[in-house]
């Protein structure tokens, strides 16, 4: 019998990584991933409803980014709060260490169409999810669907820099200059509107 290993939702995804770019996302069965990770089907469904929630990190960064939200100064604004938030992702999920991954699960999103989907739904899902933290800090409902709105155009800008393949920079300064470009797109000065 073999030891027990840790992290099986880690092993899970990584096995499934694998074989989707190995033989497709269509052509791979959960048994398959189950066992590439050394574990059992029964072992899969524990920690993920299906095989296309195996790549989405159950809810992980969405947590994160909260944890960051609610743990920002009290007296910052709701954009510093959110910036606090994309800070922390890049120091703790969005490590040099998962970059090569986080490149690969890119790669097999973008070749299926059902994969892109669900990324498009997770991410509605961290909006959300930022927009709840921001209204329980106070923000009113309106300030905090826009300051989460633009922290989540912040993360996509900020993601895609850092998936690239010819980009070494960490997360968290591209998430902080993404959102600083963000903020110089604001509102347009009245000497520059054209009536």
């Amino acid at each position: 019998m073999t030891r027990w290993q840790p992290d099986a939702p880690g092993r899970l995804a990584a096995a499934a990584l694998d074989l989707f770019e190995e033989n497709g996302y269509e052509n791979t069965t959960v048994i398959e991933i189950a066992e590439r990770a050394g574990l059992t089907k029964s072992t899969f469904f524990r920690h993920f409803p299906d095989k296309r929630e195996v790549l989405f990190g159950r809810g992980t960064v969405a947590a994160l980014l909260v944890e960051g939200i609610d743990s920002a100064p009290p007296t910052a604004g709701p954009l510093d709060t959110v910036a606090d938030a994309l800070d922390a992702l890049g120091r703790t999920f969005f490590t040099a260490d998962r970059r090569e991954f986080s490149r690969r699960r890119q790669a097999v999103l973008n070749a299926h169409t059902e994969l892109r989907e669900r990324e498009a739904l997770k991410r509605i899902d961290l909006t959300a999810a930022m927009i709840e933290a921001l209204n329980r800090r106070g923000v009113p409902i309106l300030t905090a669907r826009v300051a989460a709105k633009l922290g989540a155009l912040a993360w996509e800008i900020a993601f895609d820099q850092w998936v690239s393949t010819d980009n070494k920079e960490d997360f968290g300064p591209l998430a902080q200059q993404a959102l600083a470009e963000v903020r110089a797109a604001g509102p347009v000065p009245e000497t520059q509107i054209v009536s």
